[in-house]
């Protein structure tokens, strides 16, 4: 049966965390952007942050494939430039992971905000705060719950993505591989027994992420 190797449960956890911290930078600010008015443009934005949602995950993977890979406009820019490169990177499994992690922060965060009684705003533009003091202030405070669960629900969909995650950063040993990815070459290769060792190590780590965070929960509502 040979070792088990952590390397991918290690990175699946950097590149989750990661992702969600990038998702929540990016998402809370279009969250409250969508909560705060109407028209075709919030629409349209409205609908395009939900795509990672509904698209399969090999068209997600091929559209950053084709907006990051090595012969793209970016790519190009980033390797000859920074000699970066993005695909087939850990960098890359992290972008992927926050495109499909993103679109749950930003709706969970733009419901708790839409449900915010607009005459705490109100009041607070009466006492002169300006619109950031208010949003630190007054909105994050009402709203946190439902941005925690956005939070919540990024990070286990980060944690959990294979398909645009392998189309992205592919299935390299020790470099690229997430649990999800290790899994799958695992039963490629017809190893059932480690494929049910990390299936129950993935299982295990779930069970203890989601009991921890719902434990936070409790201790938050009754604080």
């Amino acid at each position: 049966m040979g070792d088990i190797n952590l390397f991918p449960l290690y990175l699946s956890f950097r590149v989750a965390i990661t992702a969600t911290i990038f998702s929540f930078f990016i998402g809370l600010p279009i969250a409250y952007f969508l909560s705060r008015g109407k028209g075709k443009l919030l629409d349209f934005i409205d609908t395009l942050t939900n795509l990672p949602v509904v698209l399969p995950p090999t068209v997600l993977g091929y559209y950053l494939l084709v907006l990051l890979g090595r012969q793209s406009p970016i790519g190009i820019f980033l390797e000859s430039n920074f000699n970066i490169m993005i695909v087939f990177t850990p960098t890359g499994a992290v972008i992927a992971s926050a495109v499909v992690a993103i679109p749950y922060l930003i709706k969970s965060s733009k419901t708790a905000f839409l449900e915010v009684n607009e005459d705490y705003l109100n009041a607070a533009r009466l006492l002169g705060r300006n619109e950031f003091n208010i949003f630190c202030t007054v909105i994050v405070p009402i709203a946190w719950r439902g941005i925690a669960a956005g939070i919540t629900m990024s990070f286990v969909r980060a944690l959990g993505d294979f398909g645009t995650t392998l189309m992205v950063s592919g299935s390299i040993p020790n470099k690229t591989m997430t649990m999800p990815i290790a899994i799958y070459d695992a039963l490629q290769a017809g190893n059932k027994i480690m494929a049910n060792l990390l299936v129950l190590i993935m299982t295990g780590v779930a069970v203890v992420v989601l009991f921890i965070i719902n434990m936070l929960e409790r201790k938050m509502k009754r604080g």
